[in-house]
């Protein structure tokens, strides 16, 4: 099945989930090309990638440029990092339902576990993946939280006890 903006869309309406789609002139592949698209700071293009965990499902959301450090993931799982794998084109577009690089943070194929990297919360508004190549999904990052029921935590830096 592949979902749509619109799927996105019917699902903030039915969650009551306040925000809206943005459907802009250029597909934004990059965090760079969002942010410059919808006129805002990188920090504030949140992106969700999809790991594998021992082949579970995993949503990491995160602000714009930062690097997810698998690290964290491995380490919340009790699993060594190299279990932690980023999902391919083919796994987010069954598992998510989405073509990767547009997934957005909720409204997928299947619940997915979600974890949310406490930074995001720093900006009072994000703009997320809407589920198309030129679609972004703009919402506070307080109902993003709400939405996902993500679990927050330290997504990027390395932890401290290296």
């Amino acid at each position: 099945a592949v979902l749509t903006p619109k799927h996105v869309q019917n699902y903030m309406e039915t969650h009551q989930i306040p925000g809206e789609i943005i459907y802009l002139e250029v597909p934004t592949p990059t965090v760079e090309t969002a942010a410059q698209a919808v006129g805002t700071h990188p920090q504030q293009i949140v992106k969700s990638i999809l790991f594998l965990v021992e082949n579970q499902p995993v949503l990491a959301i995160t602000c714009g440029t930062d690097h997810i450090e698998r690290r964290n993931i491995a380490v919340l799982y009790n699993v060594g990092r190299k279990k932690v794998k980023l999902a391919s084109p083919e796994e987010v577009q069954r598992i998510a339902g989405y073509p990767a690089g547009a997934i957005p943070p909720f409204a997928h194929l299947n619940s997915l576990t979600t974890l949310l990297d406490q930074r995001v919360l720093d900006q009072p508004v994000v703009y997320a993946g809407g589920g198309g190549e030129n679609v972004l999904l703009r919402l506070p990052s307080q109902a993003l939280l709400n939405a996902t029921q993500a679990r927050l935590m330290n997504l990027v830096s390395q932890p401290s006890s290296e």
